[in-house]
């Protein structure tokens, strides 16, 4: 089971965007350039004014994406991405999510 989580191509992280990337259209920017890129998770809305999303596949698509994060759709002003590691198990297609954390 470990050699199948920790294959050298696939990875998952978790994404925290923070500056003005609410109401600019980045969780649907991010949902199509995930589909584009084949990469697997979700993209929300955090109340704190960030964005939080889970990038799980390749890792040269999750990595493309990550990328893309740092700048966004062109209305959003990225001021900073943190990431960690995160475990994609079971993750299926791309979707926005529209519930906060508790």
């Amino acid at each position: 089971m470990s050699d199948r989580v920790h294959q050298s191509n696939k990875t998952c992280v978790r994404a925290l965007i923070s500056g003005r990337v609410q109401g600019v259209g980045y969780r649907y920017s991010t949902v199509e350039k995930a589909r584009e890129l084949g990469v697997e998770g979700w993209v929300r809305n955090l109340p704190d004014g960030r964005v939080e999303a889970l990038f799980a596949g390749d890792r040269a698509a999750v990595e493309q994406i990550v990328l893309w994060c740092h700048q966004g759709p062109t209305a959003a002003v990225v001021r900073q991405v943190n990431l960690e590691e995160a475990d994609g198990l079971g993750i299926q297609g791309f979707t926005v999510r529209y519930s906060s954390p508790t």
